[in-house]
C-alpha cells in the first residue's frame, strides 16, 4: 500500500506538468495564428506619421485587410509568393510593409500612389496625375526640436482624389526640405508609393536610392493601421507602470486611425 501512496502523486505531477504544457503550446499556438490571420500589434517608433500617429503609439494592424503573403507569417518563411485572399491597399491607407531592400524591417507610411499613378511633388503641393491635391493651411505651433533648439510647424488638410483626408505637418527650420520639390514618379504595376505625414521628416517613396524607401510592392505589404490600443509620451515606455497616471497619453487611447 506504501508504494501505492507515493506512486500516485508523482503521476498526478506528472500529468499536470503534462497537462500545462499542453496549455502553453496551445496558447501559443492561438496566438500565433491571431498574429498570422488576424491583428498584430505595432507600436511607432519614429515621427513619421507625425501628427496622426505620434512616437509611443501603440496601435493594432489587421493582418487580413490586404490578404496574406510570406510576411503575414512571423520571419517571412518562403513557403509561397505574391498573395491569397488580395485585396489592394486603398489611397489613404496607413500601411505597414516590409521594407523592400531590407524585409527583416517594418515601415508604416500612408499609401499616396497605385500602380500605374504618377506622383510628384511640386513647392511642397502633392500632384497625382497631373492634379494638385488641395491642401488647406490649418495652423502652426512651436515644437520643441531637442538639445535645447525650438521649431515651428505648420499644419495642412490634404484631401486625396477619393475623399480621404487627413493632417501633414510641415517643419520650418529643421526638416528635409528637398522632398517638397521631387522629379515624377511612375508607380510601376504591382507597387505602391508610400509617403508621412511629417512631410520634411520622413524616409519614404520620395527616396529612390539604395538607403531609401523607393516602390513598395505588393507582396510586402503586412497589413491596415485600424486603432490605437495604447500611448504612452515619447520620453517615458510602457513598461513603467508606475509613470501611467501622467505619462498615458488617455486621449489617444481606442482611436480609430485614418
Amino acid at each position: 500500500m506504501s508504494d501505492l501512496k507515493t506512486s500516485d502523486p508523482e503521476k498526478a505531477q506528472e500529468s499536470g506538468l503534462i497537462e500545462t504544457f499542453k496549455v502553453i503550446i496551445q496558447a501559443l499556438l492561438i496566438a500565433v495564428v491571431i498574429r498570422t490571420v488576424l491583428f498584430q500589434p505595432f507600436n511607432i517608433p519614429s515621427s513619421s506619421l507625425v501628427p496622426t500617429l505620434l512616437v509611443g503609439d501603440y496601435l493594432f494592424v489587421s493582418k487580413f485587410s490586404y490578404g496574406f503573403s510570406k510576411h503575414s507569417i512571423p520571419f517571412s518563411p518562403p513557403v509561397f509568393s505574391g498573395r491569397i485572399f488580395g485585396s489592394e491597399p486603398k489611397r489613404g491607407d496607413i500601411a505597414v510593409f516590409k521594407l523592400p531592400r531590407d524585409p527583416s524591417i517594418d515601415y508604416i507610411k500612408r499609401v499616396i500612389g497605385l500602380p500605374g499613378d504618377r506622383i510628384q511633388m511640386i513647392d511642397g503641393i502633392l500632384q497625382i496625375n497631373g492634379q494638385p491635391v488641395p491642401k488647406q493651411k490649418l495652423g502652426t505651433k512651436e515644437l520643441n526640436a531637442g538639445a535645447g533648439y525650438k521649431d515651428e510647424a505648420t499644419y495642412y488638410r490634404e484631401t486625396l482624389p477619393n475623399g480621404v483626408t487627413y493632417t501633414i505637418q510641415e517643419l520650418e527650420k529643421f526638416g528635409n526640405k528637398l522632398g517638397r520639390n521631387t522629379s515624377a514618379y511612375v508607380v510601376p504595376p504591382g507597387h505602391f508609393f508610400m509617403m508621412g505625414d511629417n512631410r520634411d521628416n520622413s524616409l519614404d517613396s520620395r527616396d529612390m536610392s539604395s538607403q531609401g524607401v523607393g516602390y513598395v510592392p505588393y507582396e510586402n505589404f503586412v497589413g491596415r493601421a485600424e486603432v490605437i490600443f495604447f500611448s504612452v509620451e515619447e520620453d517615458s515606455a510602457a513598461w513603467k507602470i508606475w509613470e501611467w497616471p501622467w505619462s498615458v497619453r488617455w486621449s489617444r487611447i481606442f482611436n480609430r486611425i485614418g
